[in-house]
Protein backbone atom coordinates (compact mmCIF):
# COMPACT_ATOMS: atom_id res chain seq x y z
CA UNK A 1 0.00 0.00 0.00
CA UNK A 2 1.53 3.35 -0.93
CA UNK A 3 1.41 6.00 1.65
CA UNK A 4 2.15 9.66 0.95
CA UNK A 5 4.04 12.46 3.52
CA UNK A 6 4.42 15.75 3.29
CA UNK A 7 7.46 18.00 4.85
CA UNK A 8 7.72 19.92 7.76
CA UNK A 9 7.98 23.51 4.91
CA UNK A 10 4.83 22.23 3.97
CA UNK A 11 3.03 21.23 7.12
CA UNK A 12 3.93 25.00 7.99
CA UNK A 13 2.45 26.82 5.00
CA UNK A 14 -0.79 24.77 5.29
CA UNK A 15 -1.19 25.88 8.96
CA UNK A 16 -0.42 29.51 8.05
CA UNK A 17 -2.72 29.17 5.06
CA UNK A 18 -5.45 27.71 7.51
CA UNK A 19 -4.88 30.39 10.33
CA UNK A 20 -5.47 33.13 7.95
CA UNK A 21 -8.55 31.38 6.90
CA UNK A 22 -9.98 31.41 9.97
CA UNK A 23 -8.76 34.86 10.94
CA UNK A 24 -10.45 35.58 8.44
CA UNK A 25 -13.42 34.04 9.36
CA UNK A 26 -13.42 35.33 12.42
CA UNK A 27 -13.16 38.59 12.05
CA UNK A 28 -16.17 38.83 9.77
CA UNK A 29 -18.69 36.52 12.27
CA UNK A 30 -17.38 38.78 15.20
CA UNK A 31 -18.25 41.99 13.05
CA UNK A 32 -21.64 40.30 12.13
CA UNK A 33 -22.54 39.67 15.54
CA UNK A 34 -21.38 43.14 16.84
CA UNK A 35 -23.12 45.03 13.55
CA UNK A 36 -26.34 42.68 13.39
CA UNK A 37 -26.02 42.98 9.70
CA UNK A 38 -24.16 40.37 7.20
CA UNK A 39 -21.22 41.71 5.86
CA UNK A 40 -21.38 40.03 2.38
CA UNK A 41 -24.22 41.71 1.37
CA UNK A 42 -24.00 40.73 -2.66
CA UNK A 43 -23.94 36.84 -1.63
CA UNK A 44 -27.03 37.10 0.72
CA UNK A 45 -28.84 38.74 -2.32
CA UNK A 46 -27.76 36.00 -4.41
CA UNK A 47 -26.79 39.55 -6.96
CA UNK A 48 -29.82 41.12 -6.84
CA UNK A 49 -29.04 44.50 -5.46
CA UNK A 50 -31.68 46.13 -7.13
CA UNK A 51 -34.06 46.50 -3.84
CA UNK A 52 -31.38 47.25 -1.91
CA UNK A 53 -30.20 50.56 -3.69
CA UNK A 54 -33.62 51.87 -4.52
CA UNK A 55 -34.35 51.42 -0.47
CA UNK A 56 -30.91 53.44 -0.54
CA UNK A 57 -31.55 55.88 -2.97
CA UNK A 58 -35.13 56.57 -0.86
CA UNK A 59 -33.56 57.12 2.40
CA UNK A 60 -30.90 59.42 1.21
CA UNK A 61 -33.65 61.43 -0.59
CA UNK A 62 -35.82 61.05 2.50
CA UNK A 63 -32.52 62.56 4.50
CA UNK A 64 -32.52 66.02 2.22
CA UNK A 65 -36.18 65.79 2.59
CA UNK A 66 -36.38 65.87 6.55
CA UNK A 67 -33.81 68.91 6.41
CA UNK A 68 -35.95 71.25 4.06
CA UNK A 69 -38.79 70.45 6.00
CA UNK A 70 -36.82 71.49 9.19
CA UNK A 71 -35.98 74.64 7.19
CA UNK A 72 -39.84 75.24 6.08
CA UNK A 73 -40.96 74.57 9.78
CA UNK A 74 -38.37 76.80 11.04
CA UNK A 75 -38.97 79.65 8.67
CA UNK A 76 -42.78 79.49 9.17
CA UNK A 77 -42.82 79.21 12.46
CA UNK A 78 -40.85 82.90 12.32
CA UNK A 79 -43.35 84.43 10.06
CA UNK A 80 -46.11 83.39 12.07
CA UNK A 81 -44.63 84.35 15.02
CA UNK A 82 -44.09 87.93 13.66
CA UNK A 83 -47.42 88.03 12.12
CA UNK A 84 -48.59 87.14 15.73
CA UNK A 85 -46.65 90.12 16.77
CA UNK A 86 -47.78 92.63 14.40
CA UNK A 87 -51.13 91.71 15.35
CA UNK A 88 -50.74 92.65 18.88
CA UNK A 89 -49.73 95.85 17.97
CA UNK A 90 -52.12 96.76 15.68
CA UNK A 91 -54.74 95.32 18.70
CA UNK A 92 -52.63 97.41 21.17
CA UNK A 93 -52.77 100.49 19.05
CA UNK A 94 -56.39 99.99 17.60
CA UNK A 95 -58.02 100.03 21.12
CA UNK A 96 -55.92 102.80 22.59
CA UNK A 97 -57.27 105.37 19.32
CA UNK A 98 -60.79 104.15 18.91
CA UNK A 99 -61.32 104.47 22.92
CA UNK A 100 -59.46 108.09 22.81
CA UNK A 101 -61.55 110.04 24.97
CA UNK A 102 -63.17 113.51 23.42
CA UNK A 103 -61.36 115.90 26.05
CA UNK A 104 -58.01 114.64 24.95
CA UNK A 105 -55.81 117.53 23.33
CA UNK A 106 -52.18 118.80 23.88
CA UNK A 107 -49.95 116.88 25.55
CA UNK A 108 -52.00 114.02 25.45
CA UNK A 109 -52.81 113.97 21.97
CA UNK A 110 -49.21 113.90 21.75
CA UNK A 111 -48.96 110.94 23.49
CA UNK A 112 -51.16 108.80 21.46
CA UNK A 113 -49.03 110.11 18.23
CA UNK A 114 -45.95 109.19 20.54
CA UNK A 115 -47.21 105.42 21.24
CA UNK A 116 -48.06 104.97 17.42
CA UNK A 117 -44.50 105.80 16.97
CA UNK A 118 -43.56 103.05 19.43
CA UNK A 119 -45.92 100.94 17.61
CA UNK A 120 -44.76 101.65 14.27
CA UNK A 121 -40.82 101.11 15.62
CA UNK A 122 -41.95 97.28 17.02
CA UNK A 123 -43.78 96.54 13.63
CA UNK A 124 -40.54 97.23 11.21
CA UNK A 125 -38.58 95.39 13.49
CA UNK A 126 -40.90 92.66 13.63
CA UNK A 127 -41.03 92.71 9.81
CA UNK A 128 -37.16 92.54 9.62
CA UNK A 129 -36.79 89.33 11.13
CA UNK A 130 -34.36 86.86 9.79
CA UNK A 131 -34.71 83.19 9.96
CA UNK A 132 -31.35 80.93 10.06
CA UNK A 133 -29.78 83.69 8.44
CA UNK A 134 -32.61 84.82 5.96
CA UNK A 135 -34.67 87.65 6.05
CA UNK A 136 -38.53 86.84 6.31
CA UNK A 137 -40.17 89.02 4.33
CA UNK A 138 -38.10 90.56 2.07
CA UNK A 139 -39.25 87.93 -0.66
CA UNK A 140 -35.94 87.23 -2.53
CA UNK A 141 -34.20 89.25 -1.26
CA UNK A 142 -32.86 86.56 1.88
CA UNK A 143 -29.52 88.62 2.12
CA UNK A 144 -31.22 92.42 3.53
CA UNK A 145 -33.79 93.61 5.80
CA UNK A 146 -36.81 93.69 4.72
CA UNK A 147 -37.49 97.25 5.42
CA UNK A 148 -35.72 100.67 5.53
CA UNK A 149 -36.06 102.39 9.29
CA UNK A 150 -38.44 104.32 10.85
CA UNK A 151 -37.54 107.52 10.80
CA UNK A 152 -36.57 106.91 6.59
CA UNK A 153 -40.47 105.86 5.93
CA UNK A 154 -42.04 108.79 8.34
CA UNK A 155 -39.46 110.99 6.45
CA UNK A 156 -40.82 109.61 2.58
CA UNK A 157 -44.50 110.05 4.40
CA UNK A 158 -43.96 113.32 5.14
CA UNK A 159 -42.42 115.23 1.62
CA UNK A 160 -45.08 113.52 -0.20
CA UNK A 161 -48.24 114.70 2.36
CA UNK A 162 -46.31 118.04 2.66
CA UNK A 163 -49.34 119.68 1.02
CA UNK A 164 -52.21 118.42 2.66
CA UNK A 165 -54.28 120.98 4.16
CA UNK A 166 -56.81 118.46 5.98
CA UNK A 167 -56.97 115.45 7.03
CA UNK A 168 -58.70 114.09 4.31
CA UNK A 169 -55.90 115.49 2.06
CA UNK A 170 -53.59 113.74 4.37
CA UNK A 171 -55.10 110.62 4.61
CA UNK A 172 -55.81 110.21 0.34
CA UNK A 173 -52.02 111.62 -0.01
CA UNK A 174 -50.37 108.98 2.46
CA UNK A 175 -53.14 106.09 1.11
CA UNK A 176 -51.47 106.99 -2.23
CA UNK A 177 -47.97 106.79 -1.38
CA UNK A 178 -48.01 103.32 0.32
CA UNK A 179 -49.73 101.94 -3.01
CA UNK A 180 -47.42 104.08 -5.36
CA UNK A 181 -45.03 101.39 -7.03
CA UNK A 182 -42.68 105.21 -7.04
CA UNK A 183 -43.58 105.32 -3.21
CA UNK A 184 -43.56 102.81 -0.51
CA UNK A 185 -42.11 100.02 -2.49
CA UNK A 186 -39.03 102.18 -4.18
CA UNK A 187 -38.44 104.08 -0.97
CA UNK A 188 -39.32 102.11 2.05
CA UNK A 189 -39.40 98.38 1.14
CA UNK A 190 -35.96 97.11 0.07
CA UNK A 191 -37.30 93.31 -0.88
CA UNK A 192 -38.43 92.35 -4.19
CA UNK A 193 -41.66 91.75 -5.58
CA UNK A 194 -41.31 87.94 -6.21
CA UNK A 195 -41.83 85.59 -3.26
CA UNK A 196 -39.45 83.30 -1.97
CA UNK A 197 -39.27 80.16 -3.78
CA UNK A 198 -41.33 77.14 -2.24
CA UNK A 199 -39.63 74.60 0.07
CA UNK A 200 -39.68 71.10 -1.41
CA UNK A 201 -40.18 68.62 1.38
CA UNK A 202 -41.07 65.51 -0.67
CA UNK A 203 -41.65 64.04 -3.88
CA UNK A 204 -43.80 66.26 -5.78
CA UNK A 205 -44.74 68.49 -2.52
CA UNK A 206 -43.99 72.20 -1.77
CA UNK A 207 -45.13 74.33 0.87
CA UNK A 208 -45.10 78.04 0.43
CA UNK A 209 -44.42 80.57 2.97
CA UNK A 210 -44.58 83.65 0.53
CA UNK A 211 -45.68 86.59 2.88
CA UNK A 212 -43.34 90.11 2.25
CA UNK A 213 -43.23 93.05 3.81
CA UNK A 214 -45.21 94.67 0.36
CA UNK A 215 -48.43 93.31 1.23
CA UNK A 216 -50.89 95.15 0.78
CA UNK A 217 -52.15 94.22 4.71
CA UNK A 218 -49.25 94.64 5.96
CA UNK A 219 -49.04 98.24 3.92
CA UNK A 220 -51.99 99.10 5.13
CA UNK A 221 -51.06 98.69 8.89
CA UNK A 222 -47.74 100.91 8.13
CA UNK A 223 -49.72 103.71 6.42
CA UNK A 224 -52.53 103.60 9.44
CA UNK A 225 -50.05 103.79 12.01
CA UNK A 226 -48.01 106.34 10.53
CA UNK A 227 -50.70 108.83 9.84
CA UNK A 228 -51.22 108.73 13.53
CA UNK A 229 -47.43 109.54 13.89
CA UNK A 230 -47.22 111.96 11.68
CA UNK A 231 -51.11 113.85 12.63
CA UNK A 232 -49.32 115.77 15.20
CA UNK A 233 -46.95 117.47 13.20
CA UNK A 234 -47.35 121.71 13.28
CA UNK A 235 -46.63 121.71 9.84
CA UNK A 236 -50.05 120.41 9.00
CA UNK A 237 -51.69 122.90 11.61
CA UNK A 238 -54.53 120.48 12.07
CA UNK A 239 -56.92 121.76 15.21
CA UNK A 240 -57.62 119.71 17.79
CA UNK A 241 -60.74 117.99 16.82
CA UNK A 242 -58.65 117.36 12.95
CA UNK A 243 -56.26 115.67 14.94
CA UNK A 244 -58.58 113.56 17.31
CA UNK A 245 -60.21 112.74 13.60
CA UNK A 246 -57.55 111.43 12.23
CA UNK A 247 -56.45 109.41 15.37
CA UNK A 248 -59.51 108.00 15.16
CA UNK A 249 -59.47 107.32 11.63
CA UNK A 250 -56.51 105.23 11.80
CA UNK A 251 -57.62 103.13 15.03
CA UNK A 252 -60.57 102.07 12.92
CA UNK A 253 -58.47 101.48 9.84
CA UNK A 254 -55.86 99.49 11.87
CA UNK A 255 -59.13 97.70 12.86
CA UNK A 256 -60.46 97.01 9.59
CA UNK A 257 -57.05 95.43 8.33
CA UNK A 258 -56.79 92.89 10.92
CA UNK A 259 -59.69 90.81 8.57
CA UNK A 260 -56.79 90.68 6.38
CA UNK A 261 -54.06 89.80 8.56
CA UNK A 262 -55.88 87.39 10.31
CA UNK A 263 -56.07 85.67 6.97
CA UNK A 264 -52.81 85.88 6.34
CA UNK A 265 -51.99 83.99 9.47
CA UNK A 266 -54.31 81.81 8.51
CA UNK A 267 -52.48 80.66 5.39
CA UNK A 268 -49.13 80.64 6.83
CA UNK A 269 -51.00 78.42 9.95
CA UNK A 270 -52.37 76.01 6.82
CA UNK A 271 -48.20 75.94 5.85
CA UNK A 272 -47.46 74.75 9.13
CA UNK A 273 -50.10 72.09 9.81
CA UNK A 274 -48.81 70.75 5.86
CA UNK A 275 -45.04 70.69 6.97
CA UNK A 276 -46.26 68.92 10.35
CA UNK A 277 -47.81 66.48 7.99
CA UNK A 278 -45.31 66.10 5.66
CA UNK A 279 -42.94 65.90 7.82
CA UNK A 280 -44.55 62.68 9.86
CA UNK A 281 -45.01 61.09 6.66
CA UNK A 282 -41.98 61.12 5.65
CA UNK A 283 -40.46 59.95 8.93
CA UNK A 284 -43.01 57.30 9.31
CA UNK A 285 -41.61 56.20 5.80
CA UNK A 286 -37.95 56.36 6.38
CA UNK A 287 -39.05 53.62 9.91
CA UNK A 288 -40.43 51.54 6.80
CA UNK A 289 -37.47 51.48 4.84
CA UNK A 290 -34.84 51.09 7.71
CA UNK A 291 -37.20 48.27 8.87
CA UNK A 292 -37.03 46.42 5.01
CA UNK A 293 -33.64 47.03 4.68
CA UNK A 294 -32.64 45.34 7.96
CA UNK A 295 -34.71 42.48 6.83
CA UNK A 296 -32.69 42.06 3.80
CA UNK A 297 -29.26 42.48 5.99
CA UNK A 298 -29.38 41.68 9.28
CA UNK A 299 -28.03 38.16 10.73
CA UNK A 300 -29.59 35.66 12.62
CA UNK A 301 -28.00 36.36 16.45
CA UNK A 302 -28.27 32.85 17.07
CA UNK A 303 -26.89 31.50 14.40
CA UNK A 304 -24.14 33.91 13.95
CA UNK A 305 -23.51 33.26 17.61
CA UNK A 306 -22.99 29.09 16.72
CA UNK A 307 -20.88 30.43 13.77
CA UNK A 308 -18.84 32.18 15.80
CA UNK A 309 -17.93 29.91 18.52
CA UNK A 310 -17.02 27.08 16.07
CA UNK A 311 -14.54 29.31 14.26
CA UNK A 312 -13.23 29.63 17.72
CA UNK A 313 -12.91 26.07 18.11
CA UNK A 314 -11.26 25.56 14.91
CA UNK A 315 -8.59 28.34 15.59
CA UNK A 316 -7.74 27.15 18.88
CA UNK A 317 -7.74 23.27 17.84
CA UNK A 318 -5.52 25.04 14.96
CA UNK A 319 -3.28 26.63 17.58
CA UNK A 320 -2.87 23.15 19.89
CA UNK A 321 -1.69 21.40 16.44
CA UNK A 322 1.15 24.46 15.97
CA UNK A 323 2.25 24.66 19.15
CA UNK A 324 2.56 20.67 19.77
CA UNK A 325 4.30 20.55 15.88
CA UNK A 326 6.91 22.87 17.14
CA UNK A 327 7.50 21.21 19.91
CA UNK A 328 8.38 18.10 18.18
CA UNK A 329 11.71 17.06 17.61
CA UNK A 330 13.85 13.60 17.03
CA UNK A 331 14.60 12.93 20.50
CA UNK A 332 10.91 13.22 21.63
CA UNK A 333 9.78 11.15 18.27
CA UNK A 334 12.70 7.98 19.46
CA UNK A 335 11.27 8.32 23.44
Amino acid sequence: MNSFSIGDLAHSFMLQRRGAELQAEFSRVTEEVASGQVSDIKSVLAGNTGYLIDIENNLQALTSYAVATVEAAQFADATQAVLELVNTSVEQLNSALVAMPSSAQGAILDQFSNDAEIEMATIVSALNTTSGGRSVFAGLATDRSALEGVDVILDALRAATATATTPDELKTLAEQWFDDPLGFTAVAYTGTDEALAPFRVGDNETVSVDVTANDSALRDILMNVSVAVISKDETFGFSTSERQDLLRDSGEGLFQVQTDLTAIQASVGFAQARIDAVSTRNATEENGLLIARAALLQVDPFEAASELEAVQFQLQSLYTVAARMSDMSFVNFIR
